[in-house]
């Protein structure tokens, strides 16, 4: 990570690195909330690789130096059966700051939560500021691409797919990962033709695994 990134006040996504003028709720946080004083260095991210230092002047952000791009991240997709309660936010908060690049949302045979047409927009909403939030933090200049629910079938055929398995073979992720629900993978998805990994000698809850896996290809 650039020493800039990682010492500055704060760090935001802005619509435009040439305007940098934080979201009304970010500029709340940095005025308000950190009470940040004229001069403090805070770094600004469009969130497809583009940064830039600005510093504070007033309640503003005023550019102070050249724009950089970072080459895109390693790719890390995470295509996990949906956890159940506020562990899916826990789920999407960890992948975020470790760095997955994408994170799909699965529904399996035996998945215990299912989002329907009307909540799943909604719940993807919500998990985008959690990730929105989590990359500020962990000072990220890609955003993570958030998508689902898609079918056990659907998630088989992405690049490099590869079942988390107990019983598995595979020691090392591929860079796909797919994370089944905690009742495990049904007989007619076991059967799929994909490589089996193996994270562990334990049997781990789905946010569990989808951190390990995410961990095990990143790191």
């Amino acid at each position: 990570m650039n020493p800039a990134l990682r010492s500055s006040a704060a760090h935001v996504f802005v619509a435009s690195l040439a305007h940098p003028q934080p979201e009304p709720d970010d500029a709340h946080h940095l005025f308000r909330v950190l009470r940040l004083r004229d001069g403090e260095p805070v770094t600004v991210t469009d969130g497809a690789g583009g940064w830039q230092v600005t510093t504070v002047a007033g309640a503003a952000l005023v550019p102070d130096g050249p724009v950089h791009h970072e080459p895109a991240p390693r790719p890390c997709t995470i295509a996990a059966a949906i956890p159940k309660g506020d562990r899916v936010e826990w789920m999407v908060q960890k992948l975020t700051e470790v760095g997955a690049t994408e994170i799909v949302f699965l529904h399996c045979a035996r998945s215990a939560v299912r989002w329907d047409a009307t909540k799943g927009p909604k719940q993807l909403a919500r998990l985008h500021r959690v990730a929105r939030e989590a990359a500020m933090q962990s000072r990220r200049v890609w955003l993570p691409v958030l998508r689902g629910p898609i079918g056990f079938a659907e998630a088989a055929m992405l690049p490099h797919a590869t079942l988390a398995d107990p019983a598995g073979s595979v020691v090392e992720c591929s860079p796909c990962v797919i994370i089944g629900p905690e009742g495990g993978f049904s007989p007619e998805e076991s059967v799929v033709d994909l490589p089996r990994v193996r994270l562990g000698d334990q049997v781990l809850r789905v946010e569990t695994a989808a951190i390990v896996a995410a961990c095990r290809i990143l790191i």
